[in-house]
């Protein structure tokens, strides 16, 4: 059931890059507005001149309160972290096409995103799992309410804290080493 889920929760995400593939080839200006509208947001909190720990900072903060979002969320029977993992795919393929369409290569936009991306898209999975781990535990557990409602919380707390040890590992990549790959192409 576990891989399931997982495996269920990166293809949501996988789907989601397919739509901002999609949705930036038929309405390329939306898709631009859209990208410039994410690009001032984050501009505003991640200054040009930011440091890298700085930088390794924001990254692991922002990713690990959305971990949290999707381990409670995963008890709404996973929709919450579906639709966490859908829209942060949905951007991913919109940055894909925007890049491309400046006269980016394929390579370097996705040695940009790879590095770091291969490590982070499974976090945000595995504490979704966890929330779902602790629905699951709610509905199909043994014991009181109250025992269940602890036994899937302390399984959700041990996903959360994998997830927050990948998110930080990400957050070092995203940092530090995935400007170093992505700049050699």
């Amino acid at each position: 059931m576990r891989t399931k889920v997982f495996y269920a929760f990166l293809g949501v995400f996988l789907t989601g890059v397919l739509f901002g593939v999609v949705f930036s080839i038929l309405s390329p200006s939306s898709a631009e507005n859209l990208f410039s509208n994410l690009r001032q947001f984050f501009g505003g909190v991640v200054e040009e001149n930011t440091d890298k720990f700085g930088l390794f900072a924001f990254i692991f903060l922002n990713n690990s309160r959305v971990a949290v979002i999707c381990a409670l969320g995963g008890l709404l029977f996973g929709i919450v972290p579906a639709g966490i993992l859908f829209f942060n795919g949905f951007i991913v393929g919109i940055v894909i096409k925007y890049f491309n369409a400046q006269g980016e290569s394929l390579a370097k936009i996705l040695l940009a995103i790879i590095p770091h991306g291969i490590i982070e898209i499974p976090a945000f999975a595995v504490a979704g799992l966890g929330g779902v781990e602790w629905y699951l535990e709610l509905i199909n557990g043994e014991g009181s309410l109250g025992e269940r409602f602890l036994s899937g919380f302390r399984k959700s707390m041990k996903m959360l804290a994998l997830s927050l040890i990948m998110l930080l590992v990400a957050a070092f990549v995203e940092a530090y080493v995935t400007p170093v790959i992505a700049s050699v192409v």
